[in-house]
């Protein structure tokens, strides 16, 4: 075969025994041996025997499709278990309810002569699953799940509905309010800013937002709690890695200055007439998760002189090819959006629906903390780009560098609300893969949603 070119084989049905798809992986009969799996009859190579081609060593990379119980997994296992075997890499990956995809990757010439290592991904299928149950009970209405590796799609999953309600299903390009999940797009923004020389991270924001000079501090002393001058300026720093102490308890604000978190028909609007509000803390001492980034995104428009939504607009989203990500979803793909729900109080493994997907009036208010709606695919672009070092095709988002720095942890482990965790320019950097929850690699980065999505 042409050197990088693919074969595919096509299993026929489930062998005699085999348990039905979605039947637990152990109760599934699996083949003992290669000359079983290629004796039975359900894989058929066009063009050239397997065995032939196994053997010849001229097979860079093997795709199977086909029902769970045909042995896919099993050939894989015993591919890489052949003397010689130039595959280093397994993935048992599922593809609908009903298929499982498994890649034979060939050998990377980074990778010594003759190192074999398996890699599965059969917790993808595992996972899979547990998103097809969680709907049954109706813990979810509907998921989209995509999972990429080196920079393409391996896996894009839609299940449920878009809205229970109506009957909508759930698909591919489903449009969700991403809430939180804003963030690091606008913290990118600022970034490239950064990378054009307007500022330095430990540079006082109040150079361009100087509404918020002269702040007072809550501290609680032996007197009681009292307010204090800030002994230090937030910096582009701060309101990057959510130290900025912005957001001060509504407990400790009198009803005149509770009158003032009230939000206005624009960010700027919103943010200047907070101005009076203390700070919860001194800048820099704590890590207190909020509205930091909305500074962020008043931060894009000062310094740069357009709305956000236009930066956002011309700087990443039309160079990055994300054509569903806006803070206002035209009318024509409002039916694409799907509708929010919440658990229902007197039963938290079920939901109701909290908001429904309809055309609303385009808004003035370009928040950083929330407001993007976006899909799967989009927001797996933007992350693409940053995985590659802040590029994506022709199209050059940020530096390496820039991207390195947005990645680091920003913040002393004792100031960390989550413990195995640290906090960059804008995303959640894992630090200790033994104390965190999630089974990750150090230096893994992500956040999410509060309706529900999450990287």
């Amino acid at each position: 075969m042409p050197p990088g070119e693919s074969l595919e084989l096509f299993p026929g049905e489930p062998r005699p025994g085999a348990a039905a798809p979605g039947a637990p992986l152990a109760d599934r009969v699996r083949p003992r041996s290669l000359d079983e799996v290629i004796g039975q009859g359900h894989l058929v190579a066009p063009g050239a025997p397997l065995r032939a081609l196994i053997e010849a060593g001229e097979l860079p990379s093997l795709i199977f499709w086909g029902p769970p119980g045909t042995g896919k997994t099993t050939l894989a296992r015993l591919l890489a278990a052949q003397p010689d075997s130039r595959f280093v890499g397994l993935s048992a990956v599922a593809v609908g309810l009903k298929e499982v995809r498994v890649v034979v990757e060939e050998a990377r010439g980074a990778l010594r002569v003759g190192q074999r290592t398996v890699f599965f991904l059969d917790e993808i299928h595992r996972f899979n699953r547990a998103q097809q149950d969680a709907l049954l009970p109706h813990v979810e209405a509907g998921t989209v799940t995509l999972i990429a590796r080196n920079g393409k799609v391996v896996f894009l999953e839609s299940q449920g509905h878009r809205q229970v309600e109506t009957g909508d299903a759930m698909t591919d390009d489903t449009i969700f309010y991403i809430m939180s999940m804003t963030k690091p797009i606008v913290s990118v923004a600022l970034m490239m800013l950064y990378e054009e020389g307007h500022f330095l991270l430990d540079d006082p924001i109040k150079k361009w937002i100087p509404e918020i000079a002269g702040k007072q501090v809550i501290v609680k002393t032996d007197n009681g709690i009292e307010r204090v001058s800030a002994s230090r300026s937030i910096t582009f720093r701060h309101v990057l890695s959510h130290t900025a102490g912005v957001d001060p308890p509504r407990v400790r604000l009198s009803e005149e200055e509770r009158g003032l978190l009230d939000r206005s028909d624009t960010l700027a609007a919103t943010l200047i007439k907070r101005a009076p509000l203390p700070l919860n803390f001194q800048p820099g001492d704590r890590w207190q998760y909020g509205s930091s980034t909305d500074y962020v995104a008043l931060l894009v428009e000062r310094i740069s002189g357009e709305s956000l939504d236009e930066f956002l607009r011309q700087r990443i989203f039309i160079p990055l090819g994300m054509e569903d990500t806006f803070y206002h979803v035209p009318q024509a793909k409002v039916d694409r959006v799907a509708a929010v729900y919440q658990p229902v109080r007197a039963d938290d493994n079920k939901v109701e629906l909290y908001r429904a997907p309809e055309y609303r009036e385009p808004t003035k208010y370009f928040g950083g903390t929330a407001g993007l709606y976006c899909t799967a695919a989009d927001y797996f672009r933007f992350h693409q780009m940053m995985l590659n070092g802040g590029s994506l095709g022709d199209a050059r988002i940020l530096g390496t560098k820039t991207v390195d720095l947005i990645i680091s942890n920003h913040i002393e482990p004792e100031l960390s609300a989550y413990e195995g965790y640290g906090f960059g320019l804008g995303y959640s950097i894992l630090t200790d893969a033994g104390k965190a929850v999630e089974p990750l690699t150090p230096g893994s980065f992500g956040w999410g949603g509060a309706w529900g999505t999450y990287f």
